[in-house]
């Protein structure tokens, strides 16, 4: 599951990089918007704009690495 990796990356990154989550079932908007087509979809945003993606599941260390290049 993606969910419990996406927790602890918040903690180790807490102050350098915000993570947050969205349920899909009630945020049609946010699926809409971003062409949410499967779960789990994992955005990367940087000024405000997507700039990279992660759909289906992923291990930490692709996570960790996606997020340090936000750094």
């Amino acid at each position: 599951m993606v969910s419990p990796i996406i927790d602890e990356l918040a903690e180790e990154y807490v102050g350098r990089i915000t993570v947050g989550k969205v349920n899909v079932d009630e945020n049609d908007t946010v699926v809409a918007e971003y062409g949410i087509r499967n779960i789990p979809t994992v955005l990367f945003f940087k000024d405000g704009q997507v700039v990279d993606k992660q759909v289906g599941a992923g291990q930490k260390a692709a996570f960790v690495e996606k997020m340090n290049k936000l750094l």
